[in-house]
């Protein structure tokens, strides 16, 4: 969803919807396992040669508003298994945190790409830049290819999922290497509450929905007016949305929150790669456009929210 600060004093309603790619199952993919483990399993998952008790050698991931359905994932190696202050981590070949399927190298780009370059595309000369979460480094590495861009600022709440992106997805994590990043490891709902009024022309917010209280405390009303006076007059915030397949009553709440932005006033500069290794994957210009329009039954659901 995308939010400006000093426009209206009433809001236009949008909802954007970040598409979901399917992998193939026949490529390797990567997974990063943030699973709280109590008694030694959560979501089927045990210590030991057994990830699941129906599926061998399987980690199963059972979708927590709908649990009749899941996806199971055929665990070939542990890269890497360690227990941080906030999570538990666990790195296979295919990334889930809090048993939700979280990032694939084979698509992450079209989740990173969108989340970053529509508000940046539809604001003039950004200068400042402040994301809350994204650990990964992902949402670092596509504000790089900005030029305007003068600071980014992170604060993400666990730096052991940091160090562990930088070892297991170099490509991904090759964010944190624009000179222009300042990086700050705590939590981001009090970092967001210290900053001085007017200081980010952008805010991302790119927090994981399983971490429970932080995640919901990032997405309230208080710390909404906290970003909406961190930004700069003109300024923008955007944040993932639910699906729109899942929740109507969470979709009409998001688009209350959202203005319209169909038309990028700050083209993306497509030979400008930043501390990337290509040009953008799945943004651009149509796209962004794109990303504004409701099917039927969304625009249906939304009733007269959606005008």
């Amino acid at each position: 969803m995308a939010f400006q600060n000093g426009v209206s004093s009433s809001p236009i309603k949008a909802m954007l919807h970040v598409p979901t790619i399917e992998t193939n199952r026949n490529e390797p993919i990567e997974i990063i396992s943030f699973s709280p483990i109590q008694n030694g399993t959560q979501n089927g998952v045990q210590d030991g040669d057994s990830f699941s008790p129906v599926f061998p050698g399987c980690y199963v991931d059972i979708a927590p508003f709908y649990p009749e359905q899941g996806h199971v994932y055929k665990v070939e190696k542990v890269i890497f298994k360690g227990k941080s202050q906030y999570q538990d981590l666990f790195v296979f070949q295919v990334v889930i945190l809090d048993g939700s399927l979280q990032l694939t190298e084979k698509d992450e780009f079209a989740y990173q790409e969108m989340l970053t370059h529509l508000p940046l595309c539809s604001i003039l000369n950004p200068k400042k830049v402040l994301l809350i979460g994204g650990g990964d480094g992902g949402i670092l590495r596509e504000v790089s290819r900005h030029a305007c861009v003068e600071q980014i600022d992170i604060c993400d709440l666990d730096k052991m999922v940091i160090d562990v992106y930088k070892k297991h997805f170099p490509d991904i994590a090759i964010g944190y290497k624009d000179p222009r990043v300042n990086s700050y490891i705590g939590d981001g709902v009090a970092f967001i509450k210290s900053v001085p009024p007017a200081t980010y022309d952008a805010i991302i917010i790119d927090a994981f929905q399983g971490m429970g209280a932080y995640a919901t405390e990032l997405s309230n009303e208080d710390i909404l007016k906290s970003i909406a006076k961190a930004l700069k007059p003109g300024g923008v915030m955007s944040a993932p949305a639910d699906s729109i397949w899942l929740n109507n009553f969470a979709m009409e709440d998001t688009i209350t929150l959202c203005l319209d932005f169909k038309r990028p006033v700050n083209p993306l500069d497509p030979s400008n790669f930043g501390v990337a290794k290509g040009p953008p994957k799945f943004y651009n210009s149509e796209i962004h456009t794109a990303a504004f329009s409701l099917p039927a039954f969304a625009k249906s659901a939304m009733g007269s929210k959606y005008a």
